[in-house]
């Protein structure tokens, strides 16, 4: 007998990474046919594996139960989803990006001026911070893996520029496609976007993406 996938997270009751990415696409579609903003935030809490190091993982489940409450007065209508490990995920429908940056940054301020968290059961004494990263269809992209790619990449300048951040996405600046590529290469590569049905560019982004994080130079660093 095949047990069902679970739908939400055993630790802190939210979505599971899978249930969340449904959803995206199912309301990234919706969006589109309503011609309606959608917009994404990645959510991380700063220093983790300290929190961890000094309380155990009691104390780390602890702290991510109090963080996902804290992320549910972002709204009742936000779609919200522990996304893996200390990160979190969450989808404002209907939302320009720059109203769900504020409701982040009121999130991101309680947080901010906690000395200790409460899950209801235990109680950790610290202080922390999250960092985050907005971006929305359509103005930053108009499917899910270039969203995705792009809330991350904001979440990484807010780790890198100092942490406890919410960051919006922007216009990245982009090189041509070179001679660093092989003739059979450019075919392959041509073939695969047709079949997939998106841009050469999406497909090359994906894949340096995927490189970074392979080598540990993505978007997700632990700091």
């Amino acid at each position: 007998m095949i047990q069902a996938v679970s739908l939400y997270d055993p630790l802190t009751g939210l979505l599971t990474r899978k249930a969340f990415e449904d959803s995206f696409v199912s309301m990234l579609d919706q969006a589109q046919v309503k011609n309606s903003p959608l917009t994404l935030v990645m959510v991380d809490i700063d220093n983790f594996l300290q929190i961890n190091n000094q309380f155990g993982h009691a104390g780390g489940d602890t702290v991510l139960k109090a963080i996902a409450g804290f992320l549910k007065q972002a709204g009742n209508e936000v779609v919200l989803a522990r996304y893996g490990g200390d990160e979190f995920a969450l989808l404002f429908p209907n939302t320009e990006r720059e109203q769900a940056f504020l409701r982040l940054e009121r999130v991101r301020s309680m947080v901010d001026s906690q000395t200790s968290f409460d899950d209801g059961a235990s109680t950790v004494a610290i202080r922390l911070t999250i960092s985050a990263g907005v971006a929305a269809f359509p103005i930053d992209g108009s499917d899910a893996n270039e969203l995705m790619r792009k809330a991350d990449g904001a979440m990484y300048r807010a780790k890198a520029g100092g942490r406890n951040k919410i960051v919006l996405s922007y216009e990245e600046r982009m090189a041509p496609k070179t001679s660093h590529y092989t003739l059979t290469q450019l075919e392959r590569l041509s073939a695969l976007a047709k079949e997939q049905d998106v841009g050469e560019a999406v497909l090359l982004r994906e894949a340096l993406d995927d490189l970074l994080v392979k080598y540990q130079h993505g978007f997700l660093p632990k700091v």
